[in-house]
């Protein structure tokens, strides 16, 4: 677990995505939660130490940020669309997918997937304490991206709209949105970004973020005009030449091509 600011503590050497919390002066809110349910109780114990968790925030619908909701009994809160995805979730897929990851990793009789109890479409504001947490939805790796600002400590969460020495996942991406949302992180007064995987970051990682993100939209831009089909463009592009090159990567890239081509490939009348 690393010191982010005075008040703010983050794991981003864990499996999944970065889970973090805030302690203010009546209690903790906690920002995402563990993927494994191992490492979501170790987290829970980890926070009981600085006190109640008194809410809690999902910034996006997917497994790796959500599976650990249910070991905590504090009031959720998430886009509405994040809430719609949690319900419609497979506990048998979930289970199959930790096999996938982790043989040895058990799902406990009592796990479910917990909805959010308090929803939001595009701001919130929540007051605890000294402390103002801003939740704004900005769309970009998927619809339902929603970035929590901390303006007192200076700290902004983001979610995987930012990803820090790994390539973005773009599976469900909305791509020119995404480039939209990264320059209104911008435009905020912050020291530190929590970026949803990878190191914690400074302001200025934003720049290289857009980069890549425009690097790929151009990419495919430039296929689609040469009449590459799918499958063509995912055997001849590189979207993310700076990434060391491994099976992992490919995967996430032929995801990104295909979804790509489905969101910016002209449709047929």
């Amino acid at each position: 677990m690393e010191k982010i600011s005075k008040n703010v503590y983050a794991e981003v050497s864990g499996r999944g995505c970065n889970h973090s919390f805030v302690v203010t002066k009546e209690g903790v809110v906690t920002i995402d939660t563990p993927m494994f349910p191992a490492d979501g109780a170790k987290w829970r114990d980890e926070i009981a130490k600085f006190g109640p968790v008194r809410y809690m925030i999902n910034t996006e619908p997917h497994v790796d940020h959500i599976s650990g909701n249910y070991l905590f009994n504090a009031p959720l809160i998430g886009h509405e669309g994040t809430r719609k995805a949690i319900l419609e979730s497979s506990v048998d897929q979930y289970r199959e997918m930790l096999k996938r990851t982790d043989p040895q990793a058990a799902v406990p009789a009592d796990f479910r997937f917990r909805p959010s109890d308090i929803t939001l479409s595009q701001r919130l504001t929540l007051h605890l304490g000294e402390h103002t947490f801003q939740l704004i939805n900005m769309p970009g790796h998927s619809p339902f991206q929603v970035p929590v600002y901390v303006p007192e400590e200076r700290v902004v969460f983001t979610s995987d709209n930012v990803t820090n020495g790994v390539p973005p996942f773009m599976h469900q991406a909305l791509p020119y949105e995404w480039i939209e949302s990264l320059k209104k992180l911008q435009a905020l007064e912050v020291d530190w970004l929590v970026p949803g995987h990878g190191p914690v970051c400074t302001r200025a990682h934003l720049t290289e973020m857009i980069g890549v993100i425009q690097g790929a939209i151009d990419a495919v831009n430039a296929a689609i005009k040469k009449g590459m089909g799918v499958a063509e463009a995912q055997e001849k592009l590189d979207l993310f030449p700076t990434f060391p090159k491994n099976e992992r990567l490919q995967m996430v890239q032929r995801a990104a091509i295909a979804r790509l081509y489905d969101v910016m490939k002209p449709k047929k009348s």
